[in-house]
């Protein structure tokens, strides 16, 4: 019987996930876990490229054991997945410097993503930050993964991926499969503030930990139709972050329909519309938070994470001695080995002079 066919995922440490997390790319990782062997990446070697300050690396801890534990909350189970931490596993870097060079800077700089991380963190784009996506790629490849569900912004980097993996087999042969990326059913989630997509560093963002009470809050005082300034107005539904999210989290459908109508029609006010949504989202999150209680235990996410990265760490090895032997560095190292075995037996067996 073959081997399973595996998925890679994985998010920057930088805080807690969100329901724009869950849309984008973690209901995608849910719905594989059981039909593909999955590994879920705590990306801290990315986070680098736009927060490098010791500060942000002494939360890396913390904000990797949130990420885990809202993933398990989410439906992940860690019986079926591989977590593990990016930094711990040092064969990546090996591993990038053979690649690095199969993907051209013009090619990188064709990326509208990279730009936008480096505008949105108001730096200059560091190397780090040009690299990502070959470091993006080295991630995919160390554990041979067939498909990579990702957020909107990264489709373009599994794109690069496919490339450097093309590129790598014709010159050197097959050694990991040519990654499939796919995008979630609904890619981006704008904020409660209606203004952009949902953010952690935007605080628009309702996250997978919230407190029914918060989700009450956050929803409250969510964007509406700003020409509406009485429920007897009638109020444009289309691009209404209410009811975007009616659509996407609250599955009675006869209700949300019903929503509209009244909506269009100025028979409804927002109360009553946000009061529903708000109801809806915490219905869709209170397992969550069952879930999540069960794993908050001191240090069992920590465990979880370090058996996963000395498992990743072991499929990188492989991989990475793969493509040394497909490129030729073995058989560079083992001659030059042998012939200094050789040249230290001749030099050791021969009698000293008189």
């Amino acid at each position: 019987m073959s081997e399973r066919k595996r998925v890679l995922t994985g998010d920057r440490p930088t805080g807690k996930l969100h329901l724009g997390h869950y849309i984008g790319t973690i209901q995608n990782r849910v719905k594989y876990q059981h039909d593909y062997a999955s590994f879920f990446l705590v990306a801290d070697l990315h986070m680098l490229t736009t927060k490098h300050q010791r500060e942000h690396i002494d939360q890396v801890n913390e904000h990797a054991r949130l990420m885990v534990l809202d993933a398990i909350a989410a439906g992940i189970d860690p019986h079926t997945v591989t977590f593990y931490l990016q930094s711990g596993v040092h064969e990546l870097h090996e591993m990038v410097t053979l690649l690095q060079n199969l993907v051209t800077v013009s090619r990188l700089e064709r990326l509208p993503s990279l730009k936008d991380m480096a505008r949105d963190a108001n730096i200059e784009m560091p190397y780090g930050l040009l690299g990502y996506p070959v470091l993006q790629a080295a991630d995919i490849f160390c554990v041979r993964a067939h498909r990579v569900p990702v957020g909107k912004d990264n489709i373009a980097h599994v794109e690069v991926a496919r490339e450097i993996a093309r590129r790598f087999i014709h010159l050197y042969g097959e050694v990991f499969p040519v990654p499939e990326g796919e995008v979630g059913a609904v890619p981006t989630l704008v904020g409660t503030d209606g203004q952009a997509k949902m953010s952690k560093s935007l605080s628009n963002a309702i996250f997978l930990s919230d407190s029914a009470q918060e989700v009450e809050r956050k929803v409250s005082g969510m964007f509406t139709d700003p020409n509406r300034v009485r429920a007897d107005i009638p109020g444009r539904v289309e691009g209404n972050p209410v009811f975007i999210y009616h659509d996407v989290f609250n599955p009675n459908r006869a209700e949300v329909e019903d929503l509209k109508a009244r909506y269009r029609a100025g028979k409804v006010g927002d109360v009553e519309v946000k009061h529903k949504l708000a109801a809806a989202i915490n219905t869709f999150l209170e397992p969550m938070r069952e879930r999540r209680a069960r794993y908050e235990q001191s240090g069992l996410i920590e465990d979880i994470l370090y058996q996963g990265t000395l498992r990743v760490r072991e499929e990188t090895k492989t991989t990475l001695y793969a493509m040394q032997k497909a490129m030729g560095f073995t058989g560079v190292w083992n001659r030059m080995r042998r012939k200094a075995e050789s040249y230290q037996e001749k030099t050791t067996s021969t009698p000293e002079s008189a």
